[in-house]
């Protein structure tokens, strides 16, 4: 299995800790993040407005279907790439988020760049998420525009292999300064930036004299917060065992909602016992799935009568333990 050298040792070390006792019910914070490309592949505007007129379209229709215990229908995640700004496909989104059905935050393909032109790129497109959109919102009390972020190609912090897909060593300082408050990238597996650290709430502090700060990090615990540090929000990383290739070698899990890989039954009760949670308070469990929503393979499964949907968790279902 691919790179799996990296990060297979702290995933054993997790299997062969006792997991803390859980009394009463569990609460399931569910996220699904799209990496929300409508550009996908370097396609014309009239076939990104198809992909994006697509979605709105069918989007709401699936959506309502669904609520939460608090009446919401299902809160999902534009993590639109700065680089693809286009401001009628934000427009049909935004019609989306003000009903209710998600929010929009920011997602980077860079290579080859500088801390000032990461700045000036992610200064820039807050602004205009802000200001002509609508998305992203005020820290009260510092009075600065906050976003969430993932990293085009899992490059975060210039840890691709050569310094491809990202060139700044010191990029979590400059995310943490310019107002991000999570970052959502991990898990990448198989690819070679998956990070030591997994399956994890935690601190890291960046490193302008080394790529790939997150590697490491300290765990997020109850009545600890540290305002200096970046924090990283991981999604579950494990060996699947019930998805077998050639019969016997367990698939790597990584969370990932495709047309190939849809949410089931299966998928859905590993996430869950991997308990990704905050240290001191194991009783609620994060669940961060991904998917690249716009690319077509993935809007045929999600609207065209495909397996994939939404992640329904019933009262009273022990789905994990």
């Amino acid at each position: 299995m691919k790179n799996i050298h990296q990060w297979i040792g702290p995933y054993l070390k997790q299997r062969l800790t006792p997991k803390p006792r859980i009394d009463g019910p569990i609460d399931v914070y569910f996220s699904l993040m799209d990496h929300f490309e409508p550009y996908w592949l370097g396609v014309d505007k009239k076939t990104a407005d198809g992909r994006v007129e697509t979605w709105c379209r069918n989007y709401p229709l699936m959506a309502r279907r669904h609520k939460d215990s608090a009446g919401r229908p299902p809160q999902h995640t534009y993590f639109y790439p700065e680089e693809e700004y286009d401001a009628d496909a934000l427009d049909q989104v935004g019609l989306l988020c003000r009903q209710g059905m998600g929010d929009v935050e920011i997602h980077l393909h860079h290579d080859n760049d500088t801390a000032a032109g990461l700045t000036e790129k992610i200064e820039r497109f807050k602004k205009l998420l802000f200001e002509k959109h609508g998305f992203l919102k005020k820290n009260p009390k510092t009075g600065q525009v906050e976003y969430a972020f993932i990293h085009g190609n899992w490059a975060l912090d210039n840890s691709a292999p050569g310094g491809v897909d990202c060139g700044v060593n010191n990029e979590l300082t400059i995310l943490k300064e310019t107002g991000c408050y999570a970052d959502f990238t991990m898990p990448s597996a198989p690819h070679p930036t998956q990070t030591k650290k997994i399956n994890s709430i935690y601190f890291a502090a960046g490193d302008p004299d080394r790529p790939k700060s997150h590697n490491i990090g300290v765990d997020v615990k109850v009545g600890h917060w540290d305002e200096a540090a970046f924090l990283l929000i991981q999604g579950p990383l494990a060996l699947n065992w019930s998805n077998r290739k050639w019969g016997f070698l367990p698939r790597i899990e990584n969370a990932e909602i495709t047309s190939e890989n849809p949410p089931t039954a299966e998928r859905v009760s590993l996430w869950g016992r991997v308990g990704i949670h905050v240290k001191g308070h194991p009783q609620a469990i994060f669940i961060k799935t991904h998917t690249h929503g716009l690319q077509e393979k993935n809007l045929a499964a999600f609207f065209g009568g495909g397996r994939v949907g939404f992640v329904v968790f019933k009262s009273g279902e022990n789905l994990f333990f």
